[in-house]
């Protein structure tokens, strides 16, 4: 890897005097500066007043406005770009799942069990174990059971979950805890997975994992908000300034304004709540108002099914190696429209989960009645992930005005193994980017960290060459869909600003807009395609203050 001297000098004190009453603050010079901004695309330099863009331009003329205590960060010829705005998260889930058991990596059974019982170690007795991210495609694809665990987790209550999510494992001290035994129902939009006997195997899906989830106590505070802080820590260092969190209560909320108070963000967080407390968010927003540009709220995020890899996403035929199965529905369509139909007419933004083709295509059915019922408006409905698309839904996003919010990691990932689940047909338009740009729908990036990894550079590089993570697709898994870096960054950074209402707040290098900004090792435009992945993040801004440096950034007088 190169190297980059990252020069900071201050302009000497006796210019002070001179300076305006409102100086420059800092500047960004010798870069190769994408501005987002069709009027200006390219430029050199980036002039922050406080904690806004003041100017962009050439180094010399960005040079000249660097008087007394100005910060000069010399990038020498690094790439510099808006911050990364990522579309969709979870949070304090992942930043819990910093500091919690890694099974993510696990090849095998025994290692699935090893790590537990070695981390169960770590623990006082009582303590959850939680997070996990485990993948059971990597041994084969057989689901762990309660078994598993149970003799190395004697006295540790285990809930740890598949890393789309949408199943998780409990140990039977876990399914104690939440009273599920032979003789609990299957809820509504969830599956109990069980042995021949009847008895849980401890696999749960989907809406039965609320009833283990319901059984376990909120952490500490201090814990929460070290997990706040680590979330915060791990955006900057991959050069995300703001996140789109996909709340799923309103304690994550608490736990961000409690850092909002305090003056630690470093990440702008739009904070979205569940749909089913339309209301709720309804009266807050009258009462306190929407936020400002740390923290805000306004958008609601509800479920239509859940996911491929759990087979629990709703589709329009059966799946190919499950043929009596065809996923099941979360929500109920009636609610759904129901809840949907309530917040639009509140002014609220809907954001729905919807993976499998009969999903999406139901959600965009609702979003188009509500939208013909309540009149004429900028709603900027969202679909959340719009993976498996049905060729005839794709021109209805632009038709409709809804954002595919979408995360490309998703593909290279899921495209190991998802041909064998659905078949080539429906793999056509899998994440279909390209047919989706091609439509004029807008499509936003983000990761849906933890069940990604929340990297920017690597979600470019899988939209941009769709080479799967086992490199076995060189040319790409449906290289049809392949789009250009240019779209890549802009579904990072100008459309992600444009999915959260905040178009005139970020996303663009420009004149006014907040100095939110990213240095990138090297220039993702011009490099070749396969090697974007191995780029870094060497420097993160957010609000014109530095929030992130590589370890390998040398810093000195220029």
């Amino acid at each position: 890897m190169r190297h980059f001297f990252l020069a900071v000098a201050l302009v000497s004190a006796g210019a002070a005097a001179r300076a305006q009453s409102a100086p420059i603050s800092l500047v960004v010079v010798n870069g190769r500066v994408w501005t987002g901004d069709p009027a200006r695309p390219w430029a050199e330099a980036v002039a922050v007043r406080g904690d806004r863009i003041a100017e962009v331009g050439s180094s010399a003329a960005i040079r000249k406005l660097a008087h007394g205590g100005a910060l000069i960060v010399n990038v020498h010829g690094a790439l510099v770009t808006p911050g990364f705005i990522d579309s969709h998260v979870h949070f304090l889930t992942s930043g819990f799942g910093l500091f919690s058991v890694k099974l993510r990596t696990a090849k095998t059974p025994a290692e699935f069990i090893a790590r537990i019982k070695a981390y169960a170690h770590t623990l006082p007795k009582g303590a959850w174990i939680e997070g996990g991210d485990w993948d059971h495609s990597l041994w084969g694809g057989e689901l762990p059971t309660k078994e598993w665990i149970d003799s190395v987790t004697p006295d540790n209550p285990v809930w740890v979950n598949r890393l789309d999510g949408h199943m998780s494992l409990a140990n039977s001290l876990a399914l104690a805890a939440a009273k599920v035994t032979k003789d609990t129902p299957d809820p509504s939009g969830g599956r109990i997975e069980r042995e021949a006997n009847g008895e849980p195997s401890g696999i749960l899906k989907d809406n039965a994992q609320s009833l283990v989830d319901d059984a376990i106590p909120d952490p500490p505070p201090a814990l929460a908000d070290s997990a706040m802080m680590a979330a915060m820590h791990y955006m900057a260092g991959n050069g995300v300034t703001s996140v789109t969190n996909m709340g799923y209560t309103w304690w994550d909320y608490s736990v961000m304004q409690r850092a909002h108070a305090a003056g630690k963000m470093i990440t702008r967080i739009y904070a979205v709540m569940p749909l089913a407390t339309w209301e709720q968010l309804r009266d807050t927003i009258a009462a306190h108002g929407r936020g400002d540009t740390w923290l805000r709220i306004g958008g609601l995020k509800a479920f239509v099914d859940g996911s491929i890899g759990s087979h629990t996403a709703l589709m329009l035929k059966p799946f190919n190696d499950a043929p009596n199965d065809s996923g099941l529905r979360v929500t109920s369509e009636q609610d759904l429209y129901e809840r949907t139909s309530g917040a639009d007419k509140a002014g609220l933004q809907v954001m729905v989960h919807a993976i499998g083709d009969r999903a999406i295509r139901s959600q965009l059915d609702i979003f188009e009645r509500v939208e013909k019922e309540d009149g004429p408006r900028d709603r900027r409905f969202r679909i959340e992930h719009a993976q498996h698309l049905s060729p005839q839904d794709i021109p209805r996003f632009a038709q409709l005005d809804v954002i595919a919010s979408m995360q490309p990691y998703h593909a290279i990932d899921d495209g190991r193994w998802v041909d064998t689940v659905i078949g080539p047909d429906r793999s056509r338009y899998t994440y279909a980017f390209r047919s989706l740009l091609d439509a004029k729908a807008k499509v936003a990036f983000g990761s849906d960290w933890s069940v990604a990894p929340a990297t920017p550079i690597e979600g470019i590089y899988a939209a941009v060459t769709r080479r799967t993570l086992d490199d076995k697709h060189p040319n790409g898994w449906v290289p049809e869909e392949k789009i250009t870096v240019e779209e890549a960054m802009r579904a990072y950074t100008v459309t992600g600003a444009y999915a959260n209402f905040q178009e005139n707040e970020k996303g663009m290098l420009k004149a006014g807009m907040l100095a939110d900004l990213v240095v990138i090792d090297r220039d993702l435009f011009t490099i070749k395609p396969e090697t974007i992945r191995d780029a870094h993040v060497v420097m993160t801004l957010v609000g014109g203050k530095v929030v992130y440096t590589r370890g390998e950034v040398a810093v000195g007088a220029e």
